[in-house]
């Protein structure tokens, strides 16, 4: 009866998705492609050697020194001239499975406040902290210890979100997976399975839809986070066995999970706006937006997807690197205009250097 009851769970689950039997990305105005859009493809990355252990996260200072979390170390590294040393080690940081030193941000007031903001996970749950980065004369950086300003978000061995940024309106929101706990993310009361929004000091933002922390629900696993020029959030989220999917995030939208995935056209379920329908060839996860397009590294899929958006619509994901560097956990804009690019267990781990486009 076990058995029997799994294959009916999973009849119904396929029958909510919207995965094509060829696996081909789809995005919601098709005709929407990157030859339509202003930006050109990314030019030749170069390899900078960092020795990294499993990177999760890069953000850029104001100064232009990056600053990288490696998840299994809790190590946070300074890099500038090309070279990373050590900043410091996260106390209370418990890594395990896909858990351990997750998302950074960094700090609207970082000239006047010094904080850095990680997203970890503890013995207990998923947490947020921030660290004051104090500068010497010489412009060395020292880590200052953690004031934890936001607690209780579930931990398990996968599925424990963790992307964090500081969005246009100045508060700071975070990607939660749903801990693999399938009733967190349509229980608007839960933490498991949403993106959150917070003021700077971790409090649920003022104006909120369910007048708690809680921005959006029915999300399975976002892995980032990222708004355009219009000042729309878009977040990306890892699915089941099919269906990754490229959202844009509005307050109070349910994304479907675990009822629905993909783009199913269900009445009070907002449709992701690209659906991958093989995970194999995605599991996106850092999200970055410049101008018209959206760029997205991918883990399973190793290559860097990038999507014409054109207002609330996404047009046909265009794959580069393909299974050429290994899995992209990260994709960040640098000062400079150009990207860095993660690796993901490579064992050590590297990151790549794209130039700005021509």
């Amino acid at each position: 009866m076990g058995a029997l009851a799994a294959a009916v769970c999973l009849a119904l689950l396929l029958a909510s998705c919207t995965g094509k039997p060829d696996g081909t990305p789809t995005g919601s105005s098709p005709s929407l492609t990157s030859t339509t859009g202003a930006d050109p493809a990314p030019g030749t990355p170069q390899r900078l050697d960092l020795q990294l252990e499993i990177p999760w996260a890069a953000v850029f200072l104001p100064d232009g020194t990056a600053v990288i979390s490696e998840r299994d170390t809790a190590l946070l590294k300074a890099v500038r001239g090309g070279e990373a040393r050590e900043l410091g080690r996260v106390p209370g940081v418990v890594p395990g499975g896909e858990g351990g030193l997750l998302g950074l941000a960094v700090s609207p007031a970082f000239a006047t406040d010094r904080y850095l903001y990680a997203y970890f996970t503890s013995g207990s749950d998923n947490r947020i902290a921030r660290l004051r980065l104090a500068a010497a004369s010489d412009g060395t950086l020292s880590l200052g210890e953690p004031e934890v300003i936001f607690t209780g978000i579930p931990k398990a061995s996968t599925h424990n979100g963790g992307r964090i940024r500081f969005g246009p309106d100045g508060l700071l929101y975070a990607g939660t997976g749903d801990s693999q706990r399938r009733d967190q993310p349509q229980d608007p009361d839960a933490l498991g399975g949403k993106i959150l929004r917070l003021t700077p000091d971790g409090d649920p933002a003022p104006g909120n839809p369910f007048g708690n922390a809680v921005y959006s629900l029915g999300h399975r696993n976002v892995q980032g986070l990222a708004w355009d020029s219009e000042g729309r959030l878009w977040a990306s989220e890892f699915g089941p066995d099919v269906d990754d999917e490229l959202n844009l995030v509005v307050p109070g939208g349910n994304y479907g999970w675990p009822a629905v995935t993909g783009a199913p056209h269900r009445s009070g379920f907002q449709d992701a706006k690209v659906v991958w329908p093989a995970t194999s060839e995605s599991s996106p996860s850092g999200l970055e937006i410049v101008r018209s397009t959206a760029y997205l590294g991918a883990l399973r899929g190793e290559r860097m997807w990038t999507v014409p958006l054109a207002g609330e619509e996404a047009g046909t994901p265009v794959g580069y690197f393909t299974r050429e560097f290994g899995r992209i956990r990260d994709v960040v804009h640098t000062p400079e205009g150009g990207f860095w690019l993660l690796t993901n267990n490579e064992n050590p781990d590297f990151v790549l250097v794209l130039p700005p486009p021509d």
